[in-house]
């Protein structure tokens, strides 16, 4: 039996540029990683893919543990390119990246498969054989198989490395309600000539710099115009951050997720609480940005 890790990330800057006649949206973005994770603990044995989940936000009434979960197709994809997809595998979820927050969990879940599963069969596959079946399965796929600080842009698999972000102590709160992905961005393509766009190229100049306070002063999120106004309680969330202490704050992703950058962690904590309090996030998080252990070269 193995395990591995499924890191969660935030966008610290997300901008569309247009939009591909396939209806896909052209993305420039940085993703970033954090110390929030889910671990799936891998064993062989008998002669299919058996999902078990447990924990999170009622993860296990929310997620299927059938073929259609990410989790499932990464790795029959996985085994049916080595030419053994009669061996089986059970596998062990334990969920704690919030479900549909805009923070990859299930990319990651999905990636953490194919990492465990080329381990546990030593299969002896490179980061880019892994890489070129998850791009098949999730666009964030790819990126969650390296993590660290990325510039992804295309469709989200054009994946350049940046110089590593510098250690933030983060609040993450993710509100109850959830927000669609398609209605977000049919939103932002009713309104595009008229919204703000994130400084990206910037965002790279004040990585490599090292500027911390650049980084922050360039955090961005073209879609947290549209995604407001369907889930308001992202603004509150970025204003008791604001009234907190917080440095900055943004949405990740398209939300409904809300992430803060704290200096201190007592300050962090109490707005945390008090979001708790008000109804405003049950899942909320203190944690910081990493460069996973996992990290390819």
């Amino acid at each position: 039996m193995i395990t591995e890790k499924a890191y969660a990330k935030i966008n610290p800057a997300l901008d569309v540029l247009g939009r591909y006649p396939n209806g896909y949206h052209e993305l420039r973005m940085i993703l970033q990683t954090v110390d929030l994770y889910d671990t799936l603990t891998f064993e062989p044995g008998g002669e299919e893919i058996r999902l078990l989940i447990e924990g999170g936000e009622d993860s296990s009434e929310v997620l299927s543990a059938g073929p259609d979960n990410l989790i499932c197709r990464s790795a029959a994809a996985l085994l049916d390119r080595c030419g053994i997809s009669r061996r089986g595998v059970t596998i062990r979820l334990k969920k704690r990246i919030p479900i549909a927050a805009g923070m990859a969990g299930g990319s990651s879940d999905a990636a953490a498969t194919l990492r465990g599963l080329n381990r546990l069969f030593s299969l002896g596959l490179t980061p880019e054989n892994l890489c070129d079946i998850g791009v098949g399965i999730g666009s964030d796929i790819p990126y969650c198989i390296h993590g660290g600080t990325v510039l992804a842009e295309g469709i989200g698999g054009d994946l350049t490395r940046l110089s590593d972000m510098p250690d933030l102590l983060l609040a993450i709160a993710k509100p109850p309600r959830g927000v669609s992905t398609a209605e977000v961005y049919h939103d932002l393509d009713a309104v595009f000539d008229s919204v703000r766009h994130p400084d990206v190229p910037g965002m790279c100049d004040a990585l490599k710099a090292g500027d911390r306070d650049g980084i922050l002063r360039r955090l961005g999120n073209v879609l947290e115009e549209v995604t407001i106004p369907r889930c308001p309680e992202v603004g509150r969330i970025k204003e008791i951050f604001l009234e907190a202490g917080a440095q900055a704050t943004l949405m990740s992703g398209s939300g409904p997720s809300v992430f803060a950058v704290f200096a201190q962690e007592e300050r962090a904590a109490k707005a945390l609480e008090e979001m708790r309090s008000a109804g405003l996030a049950r899942e909320i998080f203190l944690t910081r940005t990493i460069r996973p252990k996992y990290l390819f070269s």
